[in-house]
């Protein structure tokens, strides 16, 4: 692996990776009993800064709870055989344990800070490979919409993109610690499994298509689902209030404690739907969630420092 030479200046590289709003899906497939998610990437980041330092062997991280992030940072120096230490600095829009994929956020972020400082590539699989050896991440390193093997840390199956969607929703409190509940074993019947790979079968048509009624009916059947394994207390509001503003359906953090409306901004009615969906969530909480999935075309630069040979 070549690595060019910078100039004797301090080296620096940032980096930033987008979060999730929960996922489209997530279950467990029958033909060959793994677990998946397919993504759900919005406009939310983490941000990561890396300052080399040749004369020191370790990496420091600011924050310094962050230690997930300096051992990816750690990871992608021995990689590339760099005998040098730095300053990692990360800073995030994501809430921890929400279900919004903060810590994968991290992971890549801080990928994409070394790789930038070092003028280095590294395959997206061999990457989702090294955050799986740190923990179960959601495939964030990808653009577009994916499924993935959250626990295996690899690629399933890539998707394509969405129309212009925004999620308004809320955020039922607490937090979840996303590595707990994902070694808890999950109570999937046969039929259950069934039923998530034909709706995983659908999703990747329904993308496809861009059909985004399609998607919401998925999405509400999977937190409909998700109930026996991460119940969310206000699902039965969110069904009333999806079925009478008329929007696509209901997205969830299937690991977290956030639920949402789908709305699509291509829908002529887009802008009443937002007015009704706020009326009737400001029922349930005084803070509401307005966040737009990811447009990815306008993104095209953000992944120059990760090669995209995978597909």
């Amino acid at each position: 692996m070549k690595v060019e030479q910078q100039s004797p200046s301090v080296q620096v590289g940032t980096g930033r990776a987008f979060g999730t709003f929960g996922e489209l899906l997530q279950g467990r497939d029958a033909s060959e009993r793994r677990d998946f998610l397919v993504t759900l990437p919005i406009e939310r980041y983490a941000h990561a800064t890396f300052v080399a330092n040749p004369d020191d062997t370790e990496v420091v991280v600011y924050p310094s709870f962050k230690e997930k992030s300096r051992r990816m940072a750690q990871k992608l120096l021995d990689y590339f055989s760099l005998p040098m230490g730095g300053t990692l600095r990360i800073e995030s829009e994501l809430p921890i344990g929400k279900g919004l994929a903060s810590s994968s956020a991290d992971l890549v972020a801080t990928a994409r800070a070394i790789c930038s400082c070092f003028r280095v590539t590294i395959p997206l699989p061999l990457l989702a490979t090294f955050m799986s050896e740190i923990e179960p991440s959601d495939g964030v390193m990808y653009p577009g919409i994916v499924a993935f093997y959250h626990r295996e840390g690899c690629l399933r199956q890539f998707l394509g993109f969405l129309p212009p969607l925004t999620i308004v929703g809320i955020d039922e409190g607490s937090e979840i610690d996303t590595l707990a509940f994902n070694a808890r074993p999950k109570p999937f019947t046969t039929a259950d499994e069934w039923e998530y790979q034909q709706l995983l079968t659908h999703m990747a048509t329904a993308v496809r298509r861009r059909d985004i009624r399609t998607i919401g009916q998925i999405t509400t059947r999977s937190a409909i689902l998700n109930q026996k394994l991460n119940p969310k207390s206000t699902l039965n509001d969110f069904l009333r209030i999806s079925e009478e503003i008329g929007c696509p359906g209901v997205v969830v953090a299937h690991s977290g404690t956030c639920i949402g409306l789908l709305l699509a901004r291509n829908d002529p009615s887009y802008h009443h739907q937002v007015s009704l969906a706020y009326r009737y969530l400001s029922a349930l909480t005084e803070k509401i969630l307005f966040l737009q999935a990811v447009n990815f075309p306008a993104l095209k630069k953000e992944f120059c420092c990760v090669a995209r040979d995978d597909r």
